[in-house]
This record gives structure tokens, C-alpha cells and sequence, in this order.
């Protein structure tokens, strides 16, 4: 059923080609929000989330239309271009690099935290244009944020940092009627874990580390994105949600629940 609690509110959703972004963009119009699709490389996956609109409203389709841009959140690149009026801002997961620390910190550094960061402050920076009002940040992590994983240095430190970004930034903007919050989410039945979607087999086999026995689909954090951005959600700011299936509360990723 479709409802309207994001009705007139305007969201950029970055890495909505794809996976979580996708999903929530399409759960975002749904609701009556006018949404900016945002892709770094899968235009195509941009056209497929444009072509989903037409399940929801036409005004999200012609925003969509005349506002699907291409843009690199990592400083120095070409930046994601903002609509002149306040905007709901959201990022989307991005895979670990694998990089030992002691070969320093690379592209999960620069997209995860520092493009958050930059997002987050042109946001802030149109909202007091505009003279404040009220306005959403919504930052996605990992249950990285909790889990250590050898050679997952600077994509766990990303993590962390967002959780502090978003604390933070949360105190911030209180003044300005501004909530940040962030969600966490642990394995996802994205693209990224293909493999495991389309080998049952393997997904048993992955799963078997979370206590909830199975992954998260993209809708469960898509649900949770609308709440926050509507204003069901007004006193909720600073805060983590932790979509993992448990998988945080246990020792790390490969350790299982203790049985009796």
C-alpha cells in the first residue's frame, strides 16, 4: 500500500543505482518523495531505478527525469550536484578494500568517510541558505563499525567514523532542526553477495556466523531509511540502528552463538 509520509520532502540518495540505494530510492518515491538518483558508474542501473517510479508517483518520475545525476562523493572528484532547495542526503554501502594497515588507507577512506563528510556539509550549507528548517542526514554504515576483520583496516575505521560523524553532527545541527542518524546493516542480499544469492548452498554457509540465521533483504533497511526521513521520526537524532541479525553482539565475523 502506498502512503505519502514523505510527501514534498526532496531526497538525494547517493549509489541509488544499485542495491540498498536503489531499493530505498524506490521506497523514498513510493512515499511521495521527490527523489535525485545519483550513480558513479551504472547509468544503466540509474535508468532501471528511474523506470521503477512509474509504480509510484508522476512527480517523482518527472523530478527524476530532469534530475538523475552522475557524481563521485570522494574529495577531489566531480561532486554530486544538489538541488537548490534542502534535500534528504543517505549513502550507500561500499565494500571493504582489503588493504592491510600497513599499506596504508585507501579508496574506502576517501568514499566512506570523507564523502560523507563532504556531503554532509554541502547539505548543511544550503540548509542555512535557506534559513534552516527542518532536514534529514541519513549515513549508512556497517556492522563494521563494531566487527575488526585483519585486512579491513581503513574500510572498519570508515565505519567508526560515521557513527561519530553522525553523533556529532547530530549535536550540531539540533539548533537548526536537523536530524542525523545512521543505519548499520550487516550482510544484505545485494549485488555485492551475489554469489550467495544464487547459491543457496553458500548462503546457508555464510549466514551461519549471524545468530538470526539469515541475511537482511535491502527493503528491511529501506523501511527504516523512510521512517527516519519522515516525521514520525523528529525526536530520533545521533542515533545507529544495527540491521546485523545479531551478527554484532557475537565475537566477530566467523564466531558463532555460544550453546549450551
Amino acid at each position: 500500500m502506498t502512503t505519502t509520509r514523505l510527501e514534498g520532502k526532496v531526497a538525494l540518495i547517493t549509489g541509488s543505482d544499485s542495491g540498498i540505494g536503489q531499493v530505498t530510492a524506490i521506497a523514498f518515491a513510493n512515499e511521495g518523495a521527490d527523489v535525485i538518483v545519483n550513480y558513479l558508474h551504472d547509468a544503466d542501473g540509474a535508468a532501471a531505478t528511474a523506470a521503477a517510479f512509474e509504480a509510484a508517483c508522476q512527480n517523482a518520475i518527472r523530478h527524476l527525469r530532469r534530475g538523475a545525476r552522475r557524481g563521485d562523493v570522494r574529495p577531489g572528484r566531480r561532486p554530486v550536484r544538489y538541488h537548490r532547495h534542502p534535500v534528504e542526503q543517505r549513502r550507500c554501502l561500499r565494500p571493504r578494500s582489503g588493504r592491510p594497515v600497513h599499506r596504508g588507507v585507501g579508496q574506502a577512506i576517501r568514499t566512506n568517510l570523507y564523502g560523507a563528510f563532504l556531503c554532509c556539509r554541502r547539505f548543511i550549507q544550503l540548509c542555512k541558505h535557506a534559513g534552516g528548517g527542518s532536514g534529514k542526514i541519513i549515513n549508512v554504515s556497517s556492522v563494521r563499525a563494531d566487527i575488526s576483520n585483519a585486512e579491513g583496516a581503513d574500510y572498519d575505521c570508515s565505519q567508526g567514523a560515521i557513527r561519530m560523524l553522525t553523533r556529532t553532527l547530530a549535536l550540531e545541527l539540533a539548533p537548526l532542526k536537523i536530524n542525523v542518524n545512521s543505519l548499520a546493516p550487516g550482510m544484505v542480499l545485494t549485488p555485492f553477495n551475489q554469489p550467495a544469492i544464487d547459491d543457496p548452498d553458500l548462503l546457508k554457509e555464510q549466514v551461519q556466523s549471524i545468530p538470526c540465521k539469515q541475511a537482511a533483504d535491502p527493503s528491511e533497511i529501506a523501511r527504516l531509511a523512510v521512517f527516519l526521513a519522515s516525521s514520525d521520526a523528529a525526536c530520533v537524532t545521533g542515533s545507529t540502528d544495527t540491521m546485523g541479525g545479531g551478527l554484532s553482539r557475537n565475537l566477530g565475523q566467523g564466531a558463532l552463538p555460544f550453546s549450551r
